[in-house]
């Protein structure tokens, strides 16, 4: 079966022979302890492949991989013969929030997988036992067989399969002593691996649906303004171009292939109404930034008397940091391919929500959402960009309005240009030291947009997360909220407020120690005394770097975060010539419970350090006459392969439940390395990009 085909319950229910378990989460049973429909499916067939049925996306992480070995080492069932589906949209399955953010796929899906693996295996092993009749403590199951206790009993899990669903499901099976695991904790080799090398597997821009047109929309340049009325006559004269349809977003070109709607879409003649935001820049955004960051915010976190404290104190520091707007930049583009009936809508798209881009085509088509099928496909690419749901609504919008299927491309320059982007931030910090040099208070002040508009007591907890829920042990501390909300959109950019907070939090934290003449690894370590998993990784992270001796004219800066439920250090070794920065080498530990699969952790740790780093060192957004002024990987640039500082991972052994991997190392790396260029130059770095420092 193909990585993209969807599925009704009913369809799985009906028309398979073979096995089908199904564990509902303990939230969703009834008041009288009936579970309600499942969240996770196992089928095992007569040809004994288990297919497991994933309620996440993968966008490279390694989701299904992981996932099925959790599921597979459960069943005791043949590596070999694992396949993945994805799932349809399902809330009385899934939930309502079907898809994958905060690094959740393995935290959530831990216990439900292991107890659906157990449950089948539990199920075979009745059947098995009720064939041979013996007693089921006699039978025993390995790499998709049940075993019994003479020679001949031996029946694989395919040839069970009829008989086990004929069973009723039992409840409260145990899952396995983690001793006993084969698969979890081993390198298993990736399940997506070959289909992508060979171009089998579908991504979202890879979806064709018989009779389809190709879209391309043109936006406002300027945030905030909207279409004043076009000419499509010179769009239309391109040839291929089939319509010019006007959407609530702007002006859409439906082509016979995505090439001649681009042609079409760079003739067509556009006047804009570009309202009340013309003349918006990034200077105008940021002063009003420092403005709010001289009036007290909304309090995130108070211990002690911070102002007193540092009021009172002999030696204290203040500073301000500040980072920009950053873009996503997925590799594969944005895209959606939508049909549109009356009684119906089908969607192919690469999304971290299926059920969020679910509602988006329901809301769109005045359907139903049931009546709205979601085809999640492979992405190139999500970083938290492709949890927003308006390139879905854009493409159904389009595909309504011209009455064909359509597939909607955005270029680079669309996602660039019109985000929505990482919020840009500004924190003001004060600080103290006691007569010894140890950290004795921490107050900071947060300018930043907020990212669901709401919150406890006006506080945005993720806009001030990483700096309200740092782990070390201040005396006096206190975090303010002052929430800059405007025009330019914002949301969720890989590891979210940690991505820019740590930098700040991390960086002040090394002011301190330099003010109070101190260590600032011998100063994390005071402060960590009762956070035992993050001081782990920090003395792992020192001793794998050798803290403190390293060659000659080279520097070392650390960092340290606790996100997404795991654990993180990381040291950075950069040298400066004649102004010249080169991260030279990484040296990163993490802590994040069970593993499930090392490689896969590798992988990810390497990613975050490549992508944070990436934008540490170049990304940046800018604003000017209320456009952004980046449109390309020319303008908004990524680190190239001889940029790329070596990375070591050293992965913490632990019997704790499993944390989030995807976003762990992103926040560490940025104040590593600027707390090592301080240490290489003595000049703080406050703002980010790096490259726009002066280093000599």
């Amino acid at each position: 079966m193909s990585a993209n085909a969807v599925f009704h319950r009913r369809d799985w229910l009906r028309g398979f022979g073979g096995l089908l378990v199904a564990v509902a989460l303990p939230a969703q049973r009834t008041s009288a302890g009936r579970p309600v429909k499942p969240n996770a499916y196992i089928h095992i067939g007569a040809d004994d492949v288990v297919t497991f049925i994933i309620p996440k996306a993968e966008m490279g992480q390694g989701t299904i991989t992981s996932l099925a070995m959790i599921l597979a080492d459960e069943l005791d069932c043949d590596w070999k013969k694992v396949r993945t589906e994805f799932a349809p949209v399902d809330p009385a399955s899934y939930g309502p929030m079907q898809g994958v953010f905060g690094s959740t796929s393995i935290r959530t899906m831990w216990n439900p997988l292991r107890k659906a693996g157990a449950t089948a295996r539990e199920m075979l092993t009745q059947a098995a036992a009720q064939r041979w009749n013996v007693d089921k403590a006699q039978i025993r199951t390995e790499k998709g067989f049940v075993v019994g206790p003479s020679p001949h009993m031996r029946l694989s899990y395919g040839a069970l399969a009829e008989a086990a669903v004929q069973l009723p499901v039992p409840e409260g099976v145990p899952v396995k002593d983690r001793t006993q695991f084969t698969l979890i904790g081993t390198s298993a080799k990736r399940l997506d691996t070959r289909g992508k090398v060979s171009g089998a597997t579908q991504f979202g821009i890879d979806a064709q649906v018989p009779g389809m047109a190709y879209a391309v929309l043109v936006r406002c340049p300027v945030f905030g303004g909207k279409v004043a009325s076009f000419d499509a006559a010179k769009a239309k004269a391109v040839p291929g171009v089939k319509s010019v349809v006007q959407i609530s977003n702007g002006v859409a070109v439906i082509a016979d292939n995505t090439w001649a709607a681009m042609q079409g879409r760079r003739a067509l003649d556009v006047k804009w109404d570009e309202g009340p935001h013309a003349l918006l820049n990034s200077a105008a955004i940021r002063t009003k930034m420092i403005a709010l960051s001289e009036q007290p915010g909304a309090v995130a976190k108070t211990e002690g008397n911070a102002a007193a404290a540092i009021a009172s104190a002999a030696k204290k520091v203040e500073a301000i940091y500040e980072a920009p707007y950053l873009a996503h930049a997925c590799m594969e583009p944005l895209n959606c391919t939508a049909v549109v009936r009356a009684d119906g809508c089908e969607i192919w798209v690469s999304t971290q929500m299926q059920s969020g881009a679910r509602q988006a085509a329901a809301k769109i088509t005045g359907l139903k959402p049931e009546q709205v099928q979601v085809h999640s496909m492979f992405m190139g690419g999500g970083f938290g960009r492709r949890g927003g749901t308006d390139y879905v609504s854009e493409a159904v919008e389009i595909a309504k309005a011209a009455g064909v299927p359509v597939k909607l491309t955005w270029m680079r320059e669309d996602d660039i240009q019109t985000g929505p982007f990482r919020p840009a931030a500004y924190v003001k910090f004060g600080g103290a030291v006691d007569a010894e040099g140890w950290p004795a208070a921490y107050m900071a002040r947060v300018v930043c947009p907020s990212f669901f508009n709401r919150g406890a007591n006006g506080v945005d907890g993720i806009a001030v997360e990483g700096v309200d829920t740092l782990e070390y042990r201040f005396p006096h501390f206190h975090v303010e909220h002052q929430r800059a909300d405007g025009v330019i959109p914002t949301s969720f950019w890989r590891s979210v407020g940690y991505s820019q907070n740590t930098f700040f939090a991390e960086c002040f934290l090394d002011e301190l120690a330099a003010t109070g003449n101190k260590d600032p690894l011998e100063v994390r370590r005071r402060l960590l005394t009762q956070s035992p998993r993050l001081l782990g990784v920090l003395n792992l992270a020192a001793e794998k770097a050798n803290w403190g001796k390293t060659p000659a004219g080279r520097f070392q800066g650390i960092a340290v975060v606790n996100n997404i439920g795991s654990y993180t250090a990381e040291i950075a070794e950069v040298s400066v010539e004649k102004g010249n920065l080169r991260v030279h080498r990484v040296v990163c530990a993490v802590d994040c419970g069970q593993v499930v699969n090392p490689a896969l952790v590798k992988q990810q740790i390497e990613s975050g350090i490549v992508y944070g780093l990436t934008a540490a060192l170049k990304g940046a957004i800018t604003i000017e006459k209320g456009r952004v002024q980046q449109a390309n990987f020319d303008t908004y640039e990524m680190l190239r392969i001889h940029e790329m500082p070596a990375i070591e991972v050293h992965i913490v052994a632990s019997t704790q439940e499993p944390g989030g991997i995807g976003e762990a190392s992103v926040p560490p790396i940025a104040p590593a390395v600027a707390n090592a260029i301080f240490a290489a130059t003595g000049k703080r770095i406050r703002s980010l990009p790096i490259r726009r420092a002066d280093l000599v």
